[in-house]
């Protein structure tokens, strides 16, 4: 199988992100040779190289974490690639969700972000309202909601959804997205509520991309 689009580094490797093909959570960062990337398109799924043991390896092999990949992406450059994946189990040696649970300070210095992770927006909302499940309904407004249930949360979603449609039509771009957020919000403590996870939402969606609008209300 020719990669003649590759340009490999003066080891032969090219680097590899592996990103969460719903959610675009960077789960890990690895380098590829020929053979890795040749095996990862022959079989769907994740194969590195190992450059501490300088040999192939497939993500997962003994832990079983492995990461299905849907699609290989290039970087304009020839010397990158993104696996968009589907992972199954945390994709860091550490058993972390992720292997970029730490950062940088300002200042440089390194901090162990606990539970949070370089997640997109709303991964890392979702992981702050299940944090809420614990907390004071007193003290935070997403308890209060899931404490009072599914019966209250319909009302509140209602309730943005025609301050949202209000906005659309009168009030202005910064009105619109401000609706829009209270919308996606109160969905999300929704979703949290009956404990369905915000991968399951985006893969719904990503199964929509293969029919039109009309077909798939026509099939409900």
């Amino acid at each position: 199988m020719p990669l003649s689009a590759l340009k490999y580094d003066s080891q032969g490797l090219v680097a590899v992100i592996a990103q969460d093909a719903e959610t675009g959570e960077v789960r890990m960062m690895a380098y590829a040779d020929e053979t890795a990337v040749e095996r990862t398109l022959e079989t769907g799924v994740a194969h590195f190289y190992s450059r501490s043991r300088q040999q192939l390896w497939k993500k997962g092999e003994s832990s079983g974490n492995t990461l299905g990949v849907r699609s290989v992406w290039i970087d304009c450059d020839g010397d990158t690639l993104i696996y968009l994946v589907d992972p199954a189990g945390p994709s860091c040696h550490t058993g972390a969700q992720t292997c970029f649970f730490r950062r940088l300070d300002p200042d440089g210095d390194l901090i162990d972000a606990g539970s949070d992770s370089a997640a997109p927006t709303l991964l890392r909302l979702e992981r702050t309202l299940q944090e809420r499940k614990a907390s004071d309904a007193g003290k935070s407004y997403t308890k209060s909601l899931l404490d009072a249930g599914p019966t209250k949360v319909d009302a509140k979603l209602r309730e943005e959804a025609a301050e949202l449609g209000k906005a659309l039509i009168e009030e202005s771009d910064e009105r619109v997205a401000s609706e829009a957020g209270d919308v996606l919000y109160h969905l999300l403590v929704g979703l949290v509520l009956r404990e369905v996870p915000l991968r399951a939402l985006f893969t719904e969606l990503s199964s929509r991309f293969a029919q039109s609008g009309h077909e798939e209300k026509a099939s409900r």
